[in-house]
């Protein structure tokens, strides 16, 4: 079932609930209050008869005229003394008139059925000046005129309820085509997509679609220009690695080449072959070594957490980096100690990429500083080399990215490790910033959870 039916039907039946409980009250609402509003009518007729008897010391209780001025059309009024004699009534309605006589001393008000019509019937009881129960005035009542008018609201209620369940089945169609049209397009998109093998953006039309909506077209939207970026880097970076591996091999067999035909007899061409095939080797090392790193960052999503000494960590790797490439890596910490739980490993390797992205990228000192408060550890590595446009920034953190291709050839980089550092920073569900300008150096800082 689409979720177009889906909501559809799940409206209508919401709504249907809802009249047949508003239709239920409504009903018995108005038949309790007209019904009680007609009791109320008998009632004051049955005690202007009680208080008039009262008046007249319970005399002339036999006189028509005690009854004539009040009746009404299908309406029965009668006295009744003590011992259920009858001495007065009024009334054309051979049901009302037959009905059995009540005789109880006290005041009684109920309704009846009689020829599928309602019948309100209702006892007064008469007092004398002594207190003594002399009698009572009964009194009648058939409720047709309202009847008639409660199978009318009846009627009403079910026409109006009916109209109202086929507006809402056509206007919940109409708005769920509207509100599902991206969705059906974004389906087609992908279909589109499965079938070419092309990436195609969803265009939003001119229609007042939601805000969510919106927000959905444009995040699936972002998310192909992502695929495209990403699936861009890719094929740059598989042109790029085949390069980097065909010039070292063909290097290497040229040279092996030489060393076969020229190599056993001529000392010097035998050096310059076998130093020739160590560099290029080294470069097929390393270049190896970063896809494998890639890889297996991208596949260990394990996190193993200890407490340890984040400072301790940096500072053990500023001494040893410094001491290997004969730079200067200053640490600016607020103690000795900093603790924090994280994978170590993880952490040492995150600050290993950003180091020597920092060595690789400038020639004056580098400054690391670490900063912590109750619930983060910030640190940030600043160098003061070439540094990034601020148009590459946002791009620096994908995989197979580099800013500047003549850059990777002089350093050697591959572009993936700062693709592994930010993998590091999620698993740890820390944030990354990078500020830089070019010719004034980059500080990338990130946050840690302690």
């Amino acid at each position: 079932m689409t979720l177009r039916s889906r909501f559809t039907l799940f409206t209508v039946f919401w709504l249907i609930f809802i009249l047949i409980l508003y239709n239920i009250f409504v009903y018995f609402f108005v038949i309790r209050v007209a019904t009680r509003g007609e009791m109320q009518l008998l009632a004051n007729k049955a005690e202007l008869v009680a208080d008039t008897l009262r008046k007249q010391n319970m005399q002339g209780y036999d006189d028509p005229k005690l009854l004539t001025d009040l009746y009404n059309a299908n309406e029965m009024l009668r006295v009744v003394l003590t011992g259920g004699h009858i001495v007065n009534k009024i009334g054309t309605d051979e049901k009302l008139m037959n009905l059995p006589i009540d005789g109880t001393s006290s005041l009684i008000s109920e309704s009846l059925q009689a020829d599928g019509n309602r019948i309100i019937f209702l006892t007064v009881p008469l007092y004398d000046a002594k207190g003594n129960y002399f009698g009572s005035v009964e009194g009648a009542r058939r409720l047709t005129v309202l009847d008639s008018y409660v199978k009318i609201l009846l009627s009403v209620l079910v026409a109006t309820s009916a109209g109202a369940i086929v507006v809402a089945i056509f206007g919940t169609y109409w708005f769920t085509s509207r509100m599902t049209g991206p969705i059906s397009q974004m389906v087609q998109t992908m279909r589109e997509i499965d079938r070419s093998g092309k990436l195609h953006r969803v265009k939003l039309g001119g229609r007042e679609e939601s805000v969510e909506l919106q927000q959905l077209v444009r995040a699936f939207n972002e998310m192909i220009d992502r695929l495209d970026r990403t699936i861009e880097h890719q094929k740059q970076f598989v042109a790029d690695a085949s390069h980097e591996l065909k010039t070292p091999l063909t290097v290497i067999g040229s040279y092996a080449d030489m060393l076969k035909r020229w190599g056993r007899d001529n000392e010097a061409i035998r050096d310059e072959a076998i130093e020739a095939i160590s560099a290029e080797t080294e470069r097929l090392q390393k270049l190896i070594r970063s896809m494998l790193a890639l890889a297996e960052a991208e596949q260990d999503d394990r996190v193993i957490v200890s407490r340890f000494d984040v400072a301790g960590v940096v500072r053990e790797l500023a001494q040893m980096l410094g001491k290997t490439f004969s730079r200067d890596i200053r640490v600016h910490a607020p103690g000795s100690s900093i603790p924090m739980k994280g994978d170590k490993d993880k952490i040492r390797q995150l600050l290993l990429i950003l180091l020597d992205n920092a060595i690789k990228y400038s020639k004056e000192p580098i400054d690391v500083r670490i900063r912590q408060d109750k619930t983060s550890v910030k640190l940030e590595v600043s160098d003061y080399g070439i540094g990034i446009p601020e148009s590459e920034i946002p791009y620096l953190f994908e995989r197979f990215y580099r800013v500047d291709t003549a850059r990777h050839r002089r350093t050697g980089g591959s572009g993936l490790g700062l693709s592994i550092a930010k993998r590091i920073i999620d698993l740890h569900k820390g944030s990354v910033e990078v500020f830089s300008k070019p010719g004034s150096g980059t500080t990338i800082s990130i946050q840690l959870p302690r």
